[in-house]
């Protein structure tokens, strides 16, 4: 039965990895760390090990707390923990926060050891394809040769898309939530509008604002805020906050008046106060660079011919970030080449963000994938 307080109070670990990593994009690190969590225990065999893959704006605290006076709990925290549908009683759950992020893996706010000074623009662009290469080595630290599951949603599914491609033998199943083969041209655009706010910022410096002591926070405010919008459907926002005021008659000036006004602007300063604005630029140009097709002579069904996993790929109605549509091509691909795949479409209103959301469906459909024989 699922417990009120979840994995309960968790720590954050860093691993330090002195092997250098070539990158995608012909640079190469010669060292870094990774920055992960843990819930639940490896059994002796290590084959009930779960690897779950964050989203652009996520990290790797997925669940629990660090302390009891945290107000909130990890990202995924109605998913991970005892009893839930990733099951920490039977289940050791890793969640690694990836390469050039801001959560404690080196990244652009890292210091360079070339300098002495932060990574900033200087930071190698890296790809799902890096992350996935250094989650492979983390797993190795770990002693895990196989994964019972990866598991994503948005940027997250990418990835474990990644893995059944690039380490068929290393994954039984993969869970591909609310995600796509590659972005639309009308996705890469609001990601380069959130880029071009970023870097317009007169804080921005060019990239090296850390040396400034400054931050973009009115470019990467905007940013989260145009982002958030696509996150959300029109039919939860209307009824979340439809045309509510914050008082009963207009004032006639740009101050807030609207409550999803008010929304955005609470989300956009919690963001600066959380993020970092060279990570937001490389993540979201790793989501525009990722295409497995793109070296198979753009023929989906010929990427993913080695993956040898059984997959669960899940989508909700009122994504439009990333439709339905864009999952059921995943599912053709993998039908091509008799692949094992379970689909599953969520009626919802929450958009995008449905992926992270408590849906008795989803969560029992998770749940049932895991445990199934693979």
């Amino acid at each position: 039965m699922p417990t009120d307080d979840g994995v309960g109070l968790v720590q954050a670990q860093t691993l330090h990895f002195d092997q250098p990593l070539s990158l995608e994009c012909d640079a190469t690190l010669p060292a870094y760390d990774l920055a992960y969590e843990t819930y639940g225990s490896l059994n002796a065999d290590a084959s009930n090990a779960i690897l779950i893959c964050h989203a652009l704006s996520g990290d790797h605290h997925a669940a629990g707390r660090y302390s009891p006076e945290d107000r909130k709990p990890g990202w995924w925290d109605n998913c991970i923990g005892p009893g839930r549908p990733i099951d920490t009683n039977r289940y050791f759950v890793v969640c690694s926060n990836n390469l050039g992020g801001c959560g404690g893996s080196t990244g652009p706010a890292s210091t360079n050891p070339a300098t002495s000074r932060p990574w900033g623009p200087d930071f190698p662009m890296v790809t799902v394809g890096d992350w996935v290469r250094s989650q492979a080595r983390l797993a190795a630290a770990l002693g895990i040769s196989c994964w019972h599951a990866v598991i994503g949603g948005s940027l997250g599914g990418m990835q474990a898309l990644e893995w059944s491609i690039r380490y068929p033998d290393r994954i039984r199943r993969a869970v591909v939530v609310a995600a796509a083969p590659k972005l639309s041209a009308q996705n890469i655009a609001f990601n380069e509008i959130a880029r071009h706010a970023i870097r317009s910022d007169p804080r921005f410096h060019d990239g090296r604002y850390l040396e400034h002591d400054a931050v973009p926070g009115v470019g990467l405010r905007l940013a989260r805020m145009l982002g958030h919008i696509t996150y959300l459907s029109d039919d939860g926002m209307r009824a979340r906050f439809g045309r509510d005021r914050r008082a009963d008659q207009a004032r006639f000036n740009f101050d807030v008046e609207f409550e999803i006004e008010s929304y955005l602007r609470y989300q956009g300063e919690s963001f600066v106060n959380r993020f970092d604005a060279n990570t937001y630029l490389l993540m979201t140009k790793a989501l525009d660079y990722f295409d497995p097709a793109q070296a198979a002579g753009d023929d989906l069904a010929a990427a993913l011919a080695p993956a040898s996993a059984r997959f669960l790929v899940v989508a909700f109605s009122s994504d439009w970030r990333f439709s339905p549509k864009r999952s059921r091509e995943i599912v053709q691909a993998l039908l091509a080449n008799k692949k094992q795949v379970s689909y599953l479409e969520i009626e919802s209103d929450f958009g995008h963000d449905a992926f992270l959301m408590p849906i008795p469906l989803y969560h029992r459909a998770l749940s049932g994938f895991l445990e199934a024989p693979a």
